[in-house]
């Protein structure tokens, strides 16, 4: 094979993983009802994960207390991921299981929703982070990989995306988080 046609395949990977995400456009459709709900009624958003999915949360969070494409009032966004002088103060403290789940605690009140991305669904910070959340009240949502991993089960609403690569399912997280973007920018303009 070439390198073209290598490139070529890889592009049509994605492709099909597009496609997947089409057919969950009414779990998507129902994260951006969830935390514009939470938004209207006074409540925060906090996001998390690890590696390129903390990357992820920070964008997400980053763009709502900023601005996407049109320019609103700030949202309440926090990404869980992005102090890290708070990340390794708790690590060192209480060991990295709960560096996500202590800032919930403190930061997460009733009302308020936690978005955790994983491409496994199997971090133990995570899972903390989303067993802490729901003893707060907080509504829960998972962009993640494939179905049935332990923190599928913790949220109130999972995204899961079953395709082959960890970069696939990230590529389509961020699309995921540009549509919630895209909708939240109207929603609130």
């Amino acid at each position: 094979m070439s390198r073209r046609q290598d490139i070529e395949a890889l592009i049509e990977s994605r492709r099909a993983g597009v496609d997947a995400l089409r057919d969950q456009a009414a779990t998507i459709a129902r994260i951006i009802d969830v935390i514009e709900a939470a938004f209207r009624a006074g409540g925060k958003l906090l996001t998390c994960g690890n590696g390129g999915s903390a990357a992820e949360a920070m964008h997400l969070s980053e763009e709502l207390i900023g601005r996407y494409k049109r320019n609103r009032d700030p949202l309440a966004a926090v990404c869980l991921a992005a102090d890290p002088t708070a990340m390794t103060c708790i690590a060192n403290d209480f060991g990295y299981e709960e560096v996500f789940a202590r800032q919930v605690r403190g930061l997460g009140r009733a009302g308020d929703v936690l978005v955790v991305l994983s491409t496994s669904g199997k971090s133990a910070n995570l899972i903390r982070a989303l067993e802490a959340a729901q003893t707060a009240g907080m509504q829960t949502i998972g962009l993640l990989g494939a179905a049935g991993s332990p923190a599928e089960g913790l949220c109130d609403i999972a995204l899961t995306a079953s395709v082959e690569s960890s970069a696939i399912v990230q590529e389509l997280h961020l699309t995921t988080i540009h549509l919630i973007l895209e909708a939240l920018d109207e929603a609130f303009a």
